[in-house]
């Protein structure tokens, strides 16, 4: 099972987790969440965000989602992704979370495209019924 790190502004990891349980009525095993706070230095953070990256490696490697591109919780991912081993997507949604779920017992590359996909997927321009 491939481990999901969700690294995120606030508060919003950790309410996407309780989003999760929610939905799933259950928490799944090897999920973690590091909420970064404005002030944060991202070189502050990398031996926490090691450390939980860690604890979701059950040996087939960690997809890491943030919540957007170029800021702090993006830059802290970076510094740990390995190629293969360890991927990271960012744009993270509850839809993207529920797919990584849904896709991790696959292989990397197919959870990735899942999640991609499923965060994608989720954006719907909805009509008045």
């Amino acid at each position: 099972m491939i481990g999901i790190f969700v690294i995120a502004h606030g508060t919003l990891g950790e309410a996407l987790v309780h989003n999760v349980v929610h939905v799933l009525n259950k928490r799944p095993p090897h999920l973690v969440q590091l909420g970064v706070a404005a002030q944060e230095d991202p070189l502050d953070l990398l031996p926490i965000a090691q450390s939980l990256l860690r604890s979701v490696d059950t040996g087939n490697g960690v997809l890491i989602l943030t919540d957007m591109w170029g800021a702090t919780p993006s830059n802290v991912a970076v510094k740990l992704l390995q190629p293969g081993r360890v991927e990271g997507v960012a744009g993270v949604s509850l839809p993207m979370l529920l797919r990584a779920i849904t896709y991790r017992n696959r292989d990397m590359a197919t959870l990735v495209t899942k999640a991609v996909s499923g965060g994608r997927d989720g954006v719907i321009l909805m009509e008045p019924i």
